[in-house]
């Protein structure tokens, strides 16, 4: 009987380790390039559907705030690198696809990750090599030398094995390629972190805009994340790994033929999310933005970065527990006082409030914080004396329990 019962508190350990070995946090995000919304959501997309069924869809925004100080355009390289940092194109200084000098200071979602976790697998899966050796700034010593533990890229510059032509069916057959490849090594490997990049929709766009082919276009991408999300479900079935997905798009359309993009339209500033997140929260679908994605995956991730870099965060997590979003401020004609708004999502409690005069951390030092006075008790709104700190620019954050937000006021707009 002894036995029976030590044989039985064997199998419990063992059942219990087994959860604790495997159940690991997995995240993967994949931008299908220049997809716009009501084009999504008029085309048959299982895969993408299925993903939206175990979690949600929205509709988002990117772009930043349009007319402030943070207005970004709606072109692929900027929007890959919201994604990726939190931020936008005035922190991480990305404003076209030439990505002539990127701002490093503000850290990428993997950079981040491998300083939290360094015993963390990344890997890269990219039509477009200029994402991780531009963009991500793979090796580089102003990137924080990060490197991927596997990258799979690049073969748009083989032309032998691709050789290019003017229909763009060479882009097809690299996104082919590439999402092959990040399903067979999601299946065998499971890298903690991944991203996969898939161009050919944005170049069907460019071609022949609003049209047939382009919904071909999207179905076929379609088909591209589906093997992606087979790997992950043997994953999640076979090894009990808690993945994380997250599909998206970089910017929409012009409005006028679907054929353009860069602008500030409406149809171009939307985009997309699908995510398999079951945490979803009030942020999910009430003004969700390209910058949320980057710490909804982090936290998923239970990763936690530096107190310095979550202040510049643009974004909030639509998962888990949060209470605040939308900080704006606008300064008084005489200078003296600032008129703080932020939406309150959840609970009612005041969050502090923090303002700094300074920008170091866009140059690699530290700001100068002091903590105000909260003196409104109208939850959402409050009024900072700044008497004492005469400046032509302030930098705000309002910090929860669970998340913080910032805004940046400039005297001159």
């Amino acid at each position: 009987m002894a036995m029976s019962k030590i044989s039985k508190l064997l199998v419990l350990i063992l059942i219990a380790a087994h959860e604790f070995i495997y159940a690991q946090q997995k995240a993967i995000f994949i931008i299908l390039d220049g997809i716009s919304a009501d084009a999504l959501e008029k085309v048959e997309t299982p895969a993408i559907d299925a993903i939206a069924k175990a979690g949600g869809y929205t509709r988002a925004y990117t772009g930043g705030i349009r007319d402030a100080y943070n207005q970004s355009p709606t072109i692929s390289a900027p929007g890959y690198n919201h994604v990726l940092t939190g931020v936008w194109s005035n922190k991480h200084n990305v404003w076209d696809n030439s990505i002539k000098e990127p701002n490093y200071h503000y850290w990428n979602i993997f950079r981040i990750a491998k300083h939290a976790k360094p015993d963390m697998k990344l890997a890269i899966f990219s039509t477009w090599q200029d994402n991780r050796t531009k963009l991500i700034g793979e090796g580089l010593e102003a990137a924080g030398n990060f490197k991927f533990d596997y990258a799979f890229d690049g073969f748009e510059l083989d032309e032998n094995q691709f050789p290019h032509d003017a229909d763009k069916q060479y882009i097809f057959d690299i996104d082919e390629n590439v999402s092959k490849e990040a399903a067979r090594y999601i299946r065998e490997h499971a890298p903690d972190l991944s991203w996969v990049y898939l161009e050919y929709t944005d170049d069907i766009g460019h071609r022949y805009g609003d049209s047939p082919e382009y919904e071909k276009a999207i179905q076929l991408a379609d088909a591209q994340v589906g093997r992606i999300r087979d790997a992950v479900q043997i994953r999640q079935t076979q090894f009990g790994e808690d993945w994380m997905v997250v599909v998206t798009t970089d910017h929409g359309r012009d409005p006028q033929t679907g054929k353009g993009h860069g602008g500030q339209s409406d149809r171009e500033r939307t985009v997309w999310i699908a995510t398999n997140a079951k945490n979803l929260n009030g942020r999910f679908g009430q003004g969700t933005a390209a910058v949320d994605i980057m710490p909804s995956l982090l936290r998923h991730l239970k990763i936690n970065p530096a107190e310095e870099i979550v202040r510049e965060l643009d974004g909030v997590p639509f998962n888990g527990a949060i209470a605040v979003a939308n900080a704006s401020a606008t300064l008084s004609d005489d200078g003296n006082k600032i008129e703080l708004n932020w939406s309150v999502l959840e609970g009612n409690s005041k969050p502090e409030v923090f303002l700094s005069t300074t920008n170091n951390f866009k140059t690699g030092g530290k700001d100068n914080w002091q903590r105000m006075k909260n003196q409104s008790a109208t939850p959402g709104r409050c009024t900072i004396d700044v008497s004492k700190y005469p400046s032509s620019f302030y930098k705000i954050v309002v910090k929860s329990r669970n998340n913080s937000i910032n805004t940046q006021v400039l005297k001159n707009n």
